[in-house]
């Protein structure tokens, strides 16, 4: 029994740490929750286009998970996280005001349009007002 624990600590211990870095390492952190983001945004695209249909249940998922991104975001930026493999723009740095404006804008549409999800129309009217602050934020301070 001892040499099944041992194999099985040998084993956890690797992803534990793997685990531990992630949580402290903001260039990952900032990639899962922009992952995250984007993978909410293409199924917000297809309910838009009317590629898939619209479920009040996935549109507020959708907005939580804009919500608590933008939350979360501006922490992940700090002094010496431009170096690396990161697509964030030397301007979130040069512009940090710029940058905190860009991601209060979003959050402020997202919090504006957070009840209007409950309706197809309303989802794509919150959709037409989140979607040109994810574009303005992008185009200044993602590289690509």
């Amino acid at each position: 029994m001892s040499m099944r624990i041992a194999v099985l600590a040998a084993l956890l211990v690797p992803l534990a740490a793997t685990v531990v870095v992630a949580q402290t390492d903001p260039i990952a952190q900032r990639k899962a929750v922009m992952k995250e983001i984007g993978e909410q945004t293409k199924a917000a695209g297809a309910i838009v286009k009317g590629e898939a249909p619209y479920d009040a249940a996935k549109a507020a998922a959708i907005f939580k998970t804009y919500s608590e991104g933008a939350d979360k975001f501006g922490a992940l930026f700090p002094a010496g996280s431009d170096k690396g493999d990161t697509k964030a723009a030397p301007a979130i740095w040069s512009d940090r005001a710029g940058f905190d404006a860009a991601l209060a804008k979003f959050k402020a549409a997202v919090a504006a349009n957070i009840d209007k999800v409950g309706t197809a129309d309303g989802f794509k009217t919150a959709m037409a007002a989140v979607g040109p602050e994810c574009r303005a934020c992008h185009q200044s301070y993602q590289q690509r």
